[in-house]
């Protein structure tokens, strides 16, 4: 029998409050960070001679994130792009985000890096994150910085990477483990990350304001193209809505039946076909929720099928991009596709789709302790987790018709 969960024993107002009682211990510093702290003080007293002037203004920018993360920082990039045009553009980013970058001319050369922590290799002992520290400072000092900006607030190891290597002028956020190794450290406020990435660049750029701050991602014909020879192979229309139901996270997921009925219902509604999006991992998911359908032959599968690029394609000409709150749903945004996204525990201040509200629809549940902005709970019970589940199925389809429909 199966076991019956807290929400059930507890009742909402308990659950709430155990829930916040348990971000608050997630949140605290542990022993062993605070030890971290107290070795990076002392490795930041170490002697590391800078590396000469460079004839080249050439700048480093370092964001070790996924694509969402990566995508909100393009913004910034491009303002920093327009201040400096003479200056090379270095994005020093995982593997898993190259195809991010590729297409932004505002970059002049990628670098990936098997970031530890993001990688989803196992570290192979203690010393190995300090051993590719150590290897890869030396390849930059090689190349040759004036700037580095480290884009991720907490990223202790890429600050201490760019002082290792030597490079001159180093930003970053004033925060307690990565301000020792920065030359230039910006405060750090709770606001969306478009804005926070643009306060980095600002020491570059002058002033910026939301205005200076557009989100978007450059669509190339071949992809166009491959998008329409796809969809024909699969009889779609040119009527089209997507949904992209797939998260890094079991926490940030919506109910598969909900996502069937929204599907369904819509098909309908918009007169219009469903395509499905995700990654390889998550075709067993789609799978599920498709054949939970009752119409099946409006329907097509695009999972594992797309790189960034092509997915961008998809977007461009959807009526609305719906799904969880995720990276694809900010590429969604990115070209211009009304976007509804389900939020749970992170913060929708700051990390919403960027754009218009009323184009980019947020919706979230109103129990007590969100936003926790923990996305891993562990082998805790989900039931127990129910900030997006509650999003109603009523609620999803209203905003997906209203921004599918604008005026």
């Amino acid at each position: 029998m199966a076991r019956d969960t807290l929400a059930k024993e507890w009742g909402r107002e308990a659950l709430v409050m155990r829930n916040r009682a348990m971000a608050e211990a997630f949140h605290a510093v542990p022993t062993k960070h605070r030890l971290r702290h107290i070795a990076l003080r002392l490795a930041a007293l170490l002697p590391i001679p800078a590396q000469q002037p460079h004839e080249k203004d050439r700048i480093l920018l370092i964001r070790p994130d996924h694509v969402g993360d990566v995508l909100l920082t393009t913004p910034a990039i491009r303002a920093l792009r327009r201040a400096r045009p003479d200056a090379e553009l270095h994005a020093l980013i995982g593997g898993w985000s190259a195809d991010v970058i590729a297409n932004y001319d505002e970059i002049d050369y990628a670098l990936t890096l098997e970031f530890p922590g993001f990688t989803r290799q196992s570290k192979l002992n203690w010393r190995s994150p300090y051993e590719l520290l150590i290897e890869s400072a030396r390849h930059l000092r090689r190349i040759g910085y004036s700037h580095a900006i480290i884009f991720r607030p907490d990223h202790w190891w890429g600050a201490l990477l760019a002082f290792a290597a030597g490079i001159p002028v180093r930003i970053g956020y004033d925060l307690p483990d990565v301000a020792p190794f920065l030359t230039h450290p910006v405060a750090h406020q709770q606001q969306h990350v478009v804005l926070q990435s643009a306060k980095l660049v600002e020491p570059l750029t002058g002033k910026l304001t939301p205005d200076n701050l557009s989100l978007t991602y450059p669509v190339g014909e071949a992809d166009r193209a491959w998008v329409d020879g796809y969809l024909a192979e699969w009889g779609m229309s040119s009527r089209l809505f997507v949904i992209h139901p797939g998260s890094g996270t079991w926490v940030k997921r919506w109910d598969e039946a909900k996502w069937s009925t929204v599907a369904d219902t819509l098909i309908e509604q918009l007169d219009a076909e469903v395509v499905f999006t995700g990654g390889d991992h998550e075709l067993a998911l789609v799978q599920r929720i498709a054949g939970g359908m009752q119409n099946k032959t409006r329907v097509c599968v695009m999972v594992g099928e797309t790189r960034i690029s092509s997915l961008a394609a998809l977007y461009e000409r959807a009526l609305v991009v719906l799904g969880a709150d995720s990276g694809p749903l900010h590429l969604a945004a990115a070209v211009q596709a009304p976007t509804v996204a389900l939020f749970g525990p992170a913060d929708p201040g700051e990390f919403r789709q960027w754009g218009d509200p009323a184009r980019h629809v947020v919706l979230t549940s109103n129990i007590g302790c969100r936003p926790c902005r923990i996305l891993d709970w562990g082998g805790d019970d989900p039931a127990n987790h129910p900030c997006v589940r509650e999003i109603p199925v009523g609620s999803v389809l209203e905003a997906a018709r209203r921004v599918s429909n604008p005026g």
